[in-house]
This record gives C-alpha cells, sequence and structure tokens, in this order.
C-alpha cells in the first residue's frame, strides 16, 4: 500500500475538527453584513452603503513577530490570537475606519487540534473586541518548515469610513494637544530586545516590581481600541491618531504630522508600567532607544486642538481609558522629549 498524506505529516481530519471547534467562537463575531458561514473559498459581507454612502476602504496586515516564542516556551495559546488582530485593526482605526471584519493565516508544523482552536479562539475574542467579523481563514500544515510544536500567525483586517471623514492629519498646527491611551505592556513590539534582556532569567520568575511572572507580562495582549476611538468620531475633534508600535513613540507619531510640525512631550505626565523600567535597568538601554524601540506604557496617541482637549478627555474616561495629556504640537520636525 503506497503513502498517504497523513504519512507525509498532513492530517486533513485534524484540519476538519478543528473547523469545527472553533464554529461557536467564529458565530459570536458575526455582523449582519456577514453572508454564508465558514467553509467557503472566499468570505462573504454586504457594504452598508446606507451607513456609508461614500465608502473607502482601509487595510491592514501584520503578524505577531518573536513574541511567539514566548507563547511556545509557556504553552500558553489562547492570547496570542488577539494580539494578531490588535495589530491590524488598531492600525486601520487611525484613519478612522471601523473594523469590518478578519482574516486569519496560520502556518503550523503539525496540526493540534487543542492548540489550534486556542489560537483562533484568541482571533475571535480579538474580533469581538474590535467589533468586526472573523469571515475567514487558513491554516496551513507544513511539516518539515515549522517544527512540530511551532507556528506563526498573521492576519489583516478591511475597514470602512466615509471619504469626507478620513483623518489624515492635515488639520494639525501647532499647539494641538497629544492625549495618550494608556497600553498593557509591551503590546506586540520590541520582543527581539527584551528577550534577549531576560534570557538568562526563567519564565516564572517573580521580579519584585512586577508583582507577577515574568512571562504573564510579557505575554499579556496587546489592548485594542476600537470602542473607545470610534464613539468620538462623529464628534470631529480628532485631528491625527498613531498606533504605537515597532519604532515607538520617537517613529510613529510623526507619521501622522503634516510637513514643518514635530511634537515635544514630557515623559513625567504618566506613570511607566514597571516592565519598561526594569527592561531598561537590566539592559542598561539608553533612554532614546527605549522610546524608539518600546511603546512605553501608551498604546495609542490622539491629536486634538487645545479648547477640545478636556470633552475628549472626559469622554474617553467614560469610556473606561486611561488617558494623559502628554505633549504637544510643535514648529519642527520629529518627537522631542
Amino acid at each position: 500500500m503506497g503513502y498517504s498524506y497523513r504519512d507525509a505529516g498532513v492530517d486533513i481530519q485534524a484540519g476538519n475538527e478543528v473547523v469545527e471547534r472553533i464554529k461557536p467562537a467564529v458565530a459570536r463575531t458575526l455582523r449582519p453584513e456577514v453572508l454564508g458561514g465558514l467553509g467557503g473559498f472566499g468570505g462573504l459581507f454586504k457594504l452598508d452603503l446606507g451607513k456609508y454612502p461614500d465608502p473607502v476602504l482601509v487595510s491592514g496586515t501584520d503578524g505577531v513577530g518573536t513574541k511567539l516564542r514566548l507563547a511556545f516556551q509557556m504553552n500558553k495559546h489562547d492570547s496570542i490570537g488577539q494580539d494578531a488582530v490588535a495589530m491590524c485593526v488598531n492600525d486601520i482605526l487611525v484613519q478612522g475606519a471601523e473594523p469590518l471584519f478578519f482574516l486569519d493565516y496560520l502556518a503550523v508544523g503539525k496540526v493540534e487540534p487543542g492548540r489550534v482552536a486556542d489560537v483562533v479562539g484568541g482571533v475571535a475574542k480579538g474580533c469581538e473586541m474590535a467589533g468586526c467579523a472573523l469571515i475567514g481563514g487558513e491554516t496551513a500544515e507544513m511539516p518539515g518548515f515549522y517544527a512540530v510544536d511551532e507556528y506563526d500567525i498573521a492576519g489583516f483586517s478591511v475597514g470602512v469610513v466615509n471619504r469626507n471623514q478620513l483623518i489624515d492629519g492635515s488639520k494639525i498646527q501647532v499647539g494641538d494637544v497629544l492625549i495618550g491611551l494608556a497600553s498593557s505592556g509591551l503590546h506586540s513590539n520590541g520582543y527581539s530586545l527584551a528577550r534577549k534582556i531576560f534570557e538568562k532569567y526563567p519564565l516564572d520568575k517573580m521580579f519584585t516590581e512586577l508583582g507577577e511572572a515574568l512571562g504573564e507580562v510579557l505575554l499579556r495582549p496587546t489592548r485594542i481600541y476600537v470602542k473607545s476611538i470610534l464613539p468620538l468620531l462623529p464628534g470631529g475633534e480628532i485631528l491625527g491618531m498613531a498606533h504605537i508600535t515597532g519604532g515607538g513613540l520617537t517613529d510613529n507619531i510623526p507619521r501622522v504630522l503634516p510637513p514643518g510640525l514635530g511634537v515635544r512631550i514630557d515623559t513625567s505626565t504618566w506613570e511607566h508600567p514597571p516592565i519598561f523600567t526594569l527592561l531598561q535597568r537590566l539592559g542598561d538601554v539608553a533612554w532614546p532607544e527605549m522610546y524608539r524601540t518600546f511603546n512605553m506604557g501608551v498604546g495609542f496617541v490622539i491629536i486634538v486642538h487645545p479648547e477640545d482637549e478636556v470633552k475628549v478627555r472626559q469622554k474617553l474616561a467614560e469610556l473606561g481609558e486611561k488617558c494623559f495629556v502628554m505633549g504637544n504640537v510643535v514648529h519642527g520636525e520629529g518627537v522631542a522629549y
């Protein structure tokens, strides 16, 4: 009797089992605009032209990076999918887009149904938090390419905004105010440096300043800001936004500024989570490098006129956000601390 696909390391039945396991989680993400269900060759979504008569589609794609290594080491896979969603939906939110749907791509060395269901369950949870539908995805079993107990995950999201409501930063001017929204920790950036600094410490080590195991702090998922930002958009106060990812505050904020403008940030206006001061101390990392590598406790930044600052912060507080004024727009370029 000849070889089968299973003999080569690909188990189609295990893949089918995963689909059955994830159906309830996926169902919780569905929106009225979704047509059909899992199993089709493409996900179907009918755009609401009553709500968006002049629609501009905004798309974003990303992965999780070397944070995955921590999930492997801790054998904890139920939150990493939220990171994949957050990195995409927060990006398209910057331009004022409402995330509509998300698709994931999961490549594994071997399909282990429980582990794959955990990962995709995290994706579904992230989609619920963002209010977008998980309308499809792909699980690729690639024996010999990935180790048996390893995987990589990426995804992309599509959102929509009316053309006249696009937020592009063009109205930002000198004197405008930067409002920071707190992060939950490292989110999904800077892990190559963080892992290098912490490589000699076990993930269950309890550093006094952290108050919990190192691994738990490092694996904490990226925050999703969609449901805090979308309610603010109809007021028109938001002039620009930045998702603080790779490049930290130093590189991401200038991406939304008009030519000839920079920002001055007062780093004493918010409390830096202990994980960042611990990284700086153990790695003897220069502070400019810290602000260019990590979010330093700020996951999202919005820019408003000074007269709108109090109103916007009050709205954010009512939505449960911890926010703070962190600086101003100035003549020049880049970020000054």
